[in-house]
């Protein structure tokens, strides 16, 4: 049976759909509070908004185990509902849902996030006690509140946020600098 209705709907929800509202949810499974889904990467904008609708309304289905990448033809893709692994999207361009070619892809590859992880670890074990424990409130303060801003592949914003010099010895050599210039205003301040 046809309807040639057409326009907005003849009556207006009271308030929005949720998925599994009579359940309780088990905070231990994945997308529970202490197992949240992984980020959404390698995708196109179009494509991210779409995985995100799974995931809001209850589609969301993950990968058991990893699926075969549609170029290279190795078991490789290891998010949900990409066709191509991520070494195959970021080497052509692709993205890794669609195939379209896109000027901007978004999130990080895994590679550049342990990359990043591993120089911030070595960072954290040069640096004395006092750096330490600041640098750890401020990526704590970032992973809370960032946690819904997605970055984009080429993103280079929060450059220079925790560290002011290129390379981990610069900043060792500065720490260094700066606790020779406190102990010596502290001098002056005691002297006058």
């Amino acid at each position: 049976m046809s309807s040639n209705r057409r326009g907005p709907p003849k009556h207006q929800n009271q308030y929005a759909w949720k998925p599994n509202a009579g359940h309780k949810i088990n905070e231990t499974e994945v997308g529970g509070r202490l197992r949240p889904y992984s980020q959404i990467t390698g995708v196109c904008a179009r494509c991210k908004d779409q995985i995100d609708w799974k995931r809001r309304y209850g589609k969301y289905k993950s990968l058991v185990e990893p699926a075969k990448c549609q170029r290279c033809g190795k078991r490789a893709v290891r998010q949900a509902y990409h066709s191509i692994c991520s070494a195959c999207s970021k080497a052509l361009g692709v993205c890794a849902k669609c195939s379209c070619h896109v000027d901007r892809i978004i999130g990080r590859d895994i590679m550049e996030v342990e990359a990043e992880q591993k120089v911030l670890d070595e960072a954290i074990r040069s640096a004395r006690e006092r750096d330490r424990r600041t640098l750890l409130r401020a990526m704590n303060k970032g992973k809370s509140s960032c946690a819904t801003k997605t970055p984009t592949v080429g993103d280079r914003s929060r450059e220079g946020d925790l560290f002011p010099v290129e390379s981990v010895d610069e900043y060792a050599d500065l720490s260094r600098e700066d606790d020779d210039d406190e102990g010596s205003d502290e001098e002056d301040h005691i002297c006058n």
